[in-house]
């Protein structure tokens, strides 16, 4: 990536399963129709209620690495057991065209993505939700879990939660918070935009 093409803004939302990082990208693409999702894709299996190419291209073990052996992706993590990868297409032609975009990220993706992207050019928020049993009721309601897999969830929280230093901001989505969450989250979304219109103004 050529870093001195970049005129756009990538918004990365980070925090553990069960945050509600999926319910506050909705409202804000909602509410800002000229914030780009970057979908990425996963070998995980589709969730009850989810679209393909909406929130994830979900694709096969094979397919996926087909993809990291074309050079598809900007970075690929592992995260339960399944792979997820950021496209090249989805995050460098839209950063080039000045587009402002979000997508849900994991931590390994987080720390590969903060070495290629300008830190002027991304802001990393840490979606709070409460402790870790908290956090684990709100997953089981989504889908049955394996004990392996809560296990796994659990070690990644515990590593998801060490990150909150290094975000740029932290959300509180306690249970009963999300009205207020989705607030803050627009009033930074909306100083994003704010800044990017200034800075293309001046040039």
């Amino acid at each position: 990536m050529d870093t001195d093409k970049i005129t756009g803004h990538l918004i990365l939302i980070m925090g553990p399963t069960g945050s509600g990082k999926g319910s506050i990208v909705r409202f804000l693409t909602e509410k800002f129709p000229e914030l780009r999702y970057s979908v990425s894709c996963t070998t995980r299996a589709m969730r009850p209620g989810e679209t393909n190419g909406k929130e994830y291209y979900f694709i096969t073990e094979e397919e996926f690495d087909k993809k990291v052996m074309n050079g598809e992706f900007l970075e690929w993590a592992v995260f339960s057991g399944h792979r997820y990868g950021t496209l090249r297409s989805e995050i460098v032609d839209r950063l080039e065209a000045g587009e402002v975009l979000i997508t849900e990220i994991e931590l390994q993706g987080v720390q590969q993505l903060q070495a290629i992207v300008p830190d002027e050019h991304r802001t990393l928020i840490f979606i709070e939700a409460g402790s870790w049993e908290e956090l684990k009721a709100r997953a089981l309601a989504r889908a049955p879990i394996s004990p392996e897999h809560l296990e796994l969830r659990h070690q990644r929280y515990v590593e998801e939660v060490k990150s909150k230093p290094y975000a740029d901001f932290i959300i509180d989505n306690t249970e009963g918070r999300l009205e207020s969450a989705n607030q803050e989250m627009a009033e930074i979304v909306t100083n994003i935009f704010n800044t990017l219109s200034t800075q293309h103004n001046d040039t």
